[in-house]
């Protein structure tokens, strides 16, 4: 069996990765140190490859899983069009590209978190905690937080406490972002006997917790204005993709449909929250860039 090369494409789950990129560039674009042009995209290129090695460590792990569910069954490995040892090499190979590749480019901080980012992703998450517990998704969501650390790291060498909020930001809007969806594949995830939260706790429990959860991350994503690490550009545009968020969260709160062709506000909520997430951080390098003067 040989692998096409839009297969090994597909272990790295672009259209995810193209988020972790962008947050990642934005992290970079908002610290204080600006990198020549080469060293700037060989660190986003570095996060990129880091994130495509996760995917694929990921998959190489839970393709039993992806064979159970319908909208993944048409992965490479689940769809035998690709061997596991194959997607095993591709991952760890490319996982060391990327970490050593980071530290040569730029420092030894970036590399390290960059190192980390992927270790959480493939052992706490997929390993540990995605088939044994409905928080997974909570505790898990920390690998996808990584990409604005590792873009700050990189062009100053250190973290302070704007990238530290960058972080918490998507760690908190991770949850409601993952239950919105998992709302309306509960079935897929059944079928694979994945503990999401809607399996577990059913549809009430986990509309409960996207609103509970909404306040925190609404909380941590103004906070960098009142704080003084952004002006009133990225506030004001904060406050109203939060003001937006929130009223779709609270129609998931009150929807009570069990049928995934009733569940409107938690499609709208799902979408909106990818929209949210790239609006905010685009926000906050055009506001960084006029305050800094780059």
């Amino acid at each position: 069996m040989s692998a096409d090369w839009r297969d090994l494409v597909a272990l790295t789950k672009p259209r995810v990765m193209t988020l972790v990129v962008f947050t990642g560039l934005c992290g970079l674009l908002a610290a204080p140190v600006r990198l020549p042009l080469a060293l700037a995209f060989t660190a986003i290129l570095c996060i990129a490859l880091g994130a495509g090695a996760a995917a694929a460590l990921n998959q190489w792990y839970e393709s039993d899983i992806d064979a159970k569910m319908k909208r993944t069954a048409n992965r490479p490995l689940p769809g035998g069009r690709m061997e596991p040892q194959t997607a095993l090499h591709f991952g760890v190979g490319l996982s060391a590209f990327s970490v050593v590749l980071m530290g040569l480019s730029t420092n030894a901080t970036a590399a390290a978190i960059l190192a980390v980012s992927i270790l959480f992703y493939v052992f706490v998450y997929t390993v540990w905690l995605k088939r044994r517990t409905a928080q997974n998704i909570v505790i898990g969501g920390a690998a996808g937080a990584f990409p604005p650390l590792i873009g700050w790291a990189a062009a100053t060498g250190d973290v302070t406490a704007l990238p530290a909020l960058l972080f918490a930001i998507i760690f908190l809007w991770t949850p409601p972002h993952f239950w919105a969806l998992s709302l309306f594949i509960k079935s897929d995830y059944a079928a694979a006997g994945v503990p999401m939260l809607p399996v577990v706790s059913g549809f009430t429990t986990t509309r409960r917790h996207i609103a509970l959860y909404t306040v925190p991350m609404i909380v941590a994503s103004i906070a960098p204005w009142p704080l003084g690490l952004t002006g009133a550009i990225y506030g004001w545009a904060a406050i109203a993709l939060n003001l937006v968020f929130a009223v779709l969260a609270l129609r998931v709160l009150v929807n009570r449909a069990d049928d995934p062709a009733a569940m409107k506000p938690e499609k709208q909520l799902f979408s909106y929250s990818i929209v949210y997430l790239f609006v905010l951080f685009g926000a906050l390098v055009v506001d960084r860039m006029l305050v800094l003067g780059m």
